[in-house]
């Protein structure tokens, strides 16, 4: 290995012959310790942009940089799962998920992210409840996960510091969407959790990343086939991101939504894909004979306070309310104006631009264009029309949250041009649900 050289393997990656499993955890090294400089690390994501890797090769690389960093491993009486969303709009998802895992006798050491561009982040969601903190160190994150069952964190500098090294680069070299690399940084830092099992779900839509089906399809096969090669029991579900998950964007408003599913009194979307992912990823790892079963024991929690329960123990534990999941709409900042968006003609919901919706959401103030981008998580759009909904003129499409008049009308214009309504009904919806991927 002594004898490998930066100026070597980039070499051989651009004349297209394979890089094993020994060059590429050498070049993993070296973006993680250093050794690689930006222009090599450039280099190399470009290649990989235009060169590929072959299935083995995108393991091998996955592989590399999870171990370019700490692996974690757990002594636990039950499995270690986890769940990862190639991000929407008023996806809150994790949030429920988690303690409805853990009140079902799974561990879930939720390694997550901040939000950038349109899609909100689960830790920004958060950050909404006063006093949580979501930069645990290892001691205190494995104290969590053994007394709520769940705890939702950032990942540590040591958690694939490769990833975070060439994630920077492919940012400022166009190379952000080759699948090689998207499925190595996915599954990288999700491994280096040590997981048992792990369930993804790939959006497609106007709110999605993926804007169609065949490059979801794409995505969602490289993650199960390379994470399943890596040694994690993993499955993927496709669904529809053409409206919003939850009737809200924006961070307190989100928790509110996940506060009213986890005390049993919110039905839709939201709810249907929590269960869907839940069961399919309790059966897989065991803890149900199939994956209706799963799906009940997922519901049932919800149903029960349960999963309530959990998400309380995990909030106080990480330095929140003691008594949050009681009195949660006390703790939650709101905003100074709320304006209605009236529809300026009469109607039914045609489409929904999802990704314009997030982006006024970000100049509310509740998202970020840069990553040092500060957060008002007060703000953001509640009561969100549905696709097929028949609007008169004048009625509200939408409840804007925002801390300045000025800002509320900018806002309420956006929202305005993000909701096209029609003299006849859209299309039959699709499914939330569009595929299951094994």
């Amino acid at each position: 290995m002594s004898q490998l050289s930066a100026r070597m393997l980039l070499a051989q990656l651009r004349r297209g012959a394979p890089l094993d499993g020994e060059e590429l955890t050498w070049l993993a090294q070296g973006l993680a310790d250093g050794a690689i400089s930006d222009a090599q690390a450039g280099a190399f994501a470009m290649g990989i942009c235009l060169r590929g890797l072959s299935a083995e090769g995108r393991v091998a690389l996955t592989l590399a940089m999870r171990d370019s960093g700490k692996v974690l491993k757990w002594d636990l009486d039950g499995p270690v799962l986890d769940k990862h969303s190639t991000g929407g709009v008023g996806d809150c998802v994790s949030l429920i998920l988690a303690p409805a895992l853990a009140a079902c006798g799974a561990y879930v050491p939720m390694i997550s992210g901040r939000g950038l561009g349109h899609t909100g982040g689960t830790l920004d969601k958060l950050d909404a409840i006063p006093g949580v903190s979501t930069q645990l160190d290892e001691a205190r994150f494995r104290a969590v996960v053994a007394q709520a069952g769940c705890a939702i964190v950032g990942a540590s500098a040591d958690i694939a510091p490769a990833d975070k090294r060439l994630y920077a680069v492919r940012d400022v070299t166009s190379t952000v969407d080759s699948l090689d690399l998207i499925t190595a940084s996915i599954l990288s830092k999700k491994l280096a959790g040590g997981l048992d099992g792990l369930i993804l779900d790939v959006k497609v839509g106007s709110g999605a990343f993926m804007k169609d089906m065949e490059a979801a399809r794409d995505l969602a096969g490289s993650l199960v086939q390379t994470a399943n090669a890596a040694g994690c029991k993993t499955m993927a579900m496709i669904s529809d991101m053409n409206q919003p998950l939850a009737p809200c964007l924006g961070n307190a408003l989100e928790v509110a939504e996940v506060m009213r599913v986890l005390s049993g009194e919110a039905i839709g979307p939201l709810v249907e894909i929590s269960v869907a992912l839940g069961g399919a990823l309790l059966a897989n790892a065991g803890l149900a004979a199939n994956i209706k079963a799963g799906e009940e024991a997922i519901d049932a929690t919800l149903r029960d306070g349960r999963a309530a329960q959990r998400f309380g123990k995990m909030i106080a534990a990480m330095g929140g309310p003691v008594r949050f999941v009681e009195n949660w709409a006390r703790f939650l900042p709101e905003a100074t104006v709320i304006r209605a968006v009236h529809a300026r003609g009469s109607g039914y919901v045609h489409a929904i631009n999802g990704e314009a919706l997030g982006m006024a959401v970000v100049t509310l103030g509740g998202g970020r264009t840069v990553e040092s981008d500060l957060i008002d998580p007060a703000v953001g759009i509640a009561q969100v029309v549905r696709l097929g909904d028949r609007i008169a003129r004048g009625q509200p499409l939408a409840l804007i949250h925002a801390a300045r008049p000025d800002a509320a009308d900018r806002a309420v214009a956006q929202v305005q041009a993000a909701i096209e309504l029609a003299d006849t009904p859209p299309p039959k919806t699709p499914e939330l649900i569009r595929e299951r991927i094994i």
